[in-house]
């Protein structure tokens, strides 16, 4: 009872940047703006656009606004503790910012395999496609998929909010991560990490290894098309969704999987900044560049 209850939470940010500070400052702002007028772009074309009045857009327009919150629960945190070489927050602004962060993260795994489900449908049983494949089934998929990731999530919150947190109180971060937050806890964590490496293991694993089984199917139904054009044109309408699954996925394996004891706390943030600012960057470069509908709904909305 004599240990100190701790209610608020420092973030170091990335400090000793020195000269550079300014520099990373208007790099992470300037890729946050790119990040949220792009995917906004996205999200108007396909609510606008007939062109793009098809599941795979409407999946897409929902990651394009996960991706928008992502970046907008971590940059501008990060940037203020940055630009003033460390920053507080209260003790529940941290534990929400990692619900969010969490929460989001399941839900774009869940997405991704929603997508890869319309891709195999569409590609390997076309007849069917728009009879399975209807506007209500993408409703319950998206709910599906926003629900799963923030109940998911709000069970190790439930956990975290049974901890005794009593000091120090300095997360050398530049925002609220799982890892880093625990590590101010007096109680014993092993629970939540064994709690959070369980569910983590299962919502990742098991939508990529949905979406492996569902490409080996696209892949065996492409090679049987005798044309070259006809499979070109098949594997197109999927490439693009499968760069941002190889994008995705790769920076949680290098984040999540690939040992990081040896590594510096600077090697640390930059690896966590890959997956929180410059990933949500790559959806709608990606879509945007590699897309043929997404590329002719952006031809006809600036002649208009």
């Amino acid at each position: 009872m004599n240990k100190t209850v701790i209610t608020e939470i420092i973030l170091r940010g990335f400090g000793n940047l020195q000269d550079f500070k300014l520099v990373f400052i208007c790099m992470c702002l300037l890729t946050y703006v790119v990040t949220v007028m792009g995917n906004l772009i996205i999200i108007f074309l396909v609510s606008t656009s007939y062109r793009l009045r098809f599941p795979m857009f409407f999946f897409l327009g929902h990651l394009s606004f996960s991706d928008i919150l992502v970046s907008s629960n971590v940059v501008p945190v990060m940037v203020s503790v940055t630009l003033t070489d460390g920053g507080s927050l209260f003790l529940t602004s941290c534990i929400a910012q990692f619900f969010l962060f969490g929460a989001l993260a399941t839900t774009e795994c869940l997405l991704l395999a929603a997508m890869s489900y319309d891709r195999y449908l569409a590609i390997c049983r076309p007849l069917h496609y728009f009879t399975i494949m209807d506007h209500k089934l993408c409703i319950y998929l998206v709910v599906g998929c926003w629900g799963f990731g923030c109940v998911l999530t709000l069970i190790p919150i439930f956990l975290i909010q049974t901890l005794w947190f009593c000091g120090p109180n300095v997360i050398d971060h530049f925002f609220c991560d799982l890892g880093p937050l625990l590590e101010l806890s007096c109680s014993d964590v092993s629970i939540v990490k064994y709690e959070v490496l369980l569910l983590s293991g299962i919502v990742t694993t098991i939508p990529f290894v949905f979406i492996v089984v569902t490409y080996g199917y696209i892949f065996v139904t492409i090679l049987k098309i005798t044309s070259v054009n006809g499979r070109k044109k098949t594997f197109s309408t999927c490439s693009s969704h499968l760069a941002v699954v190889g994008t995705y996925y790769g920076a949680l394996f290098v984040i999540y999987v690939v040992p990081r004891r040896g590594y510096s706390t600077t090697v640390n943030k930059c690896l966590s900044l890959l997956y929180t600012v410059i990933t949500p960057l790559f959806n709608p470069i990606i879509y945007g560049l590699r897309n043929q509908e997404i590329k002719m709904a952006i031809q006809k909305s600036l002649c208009r």
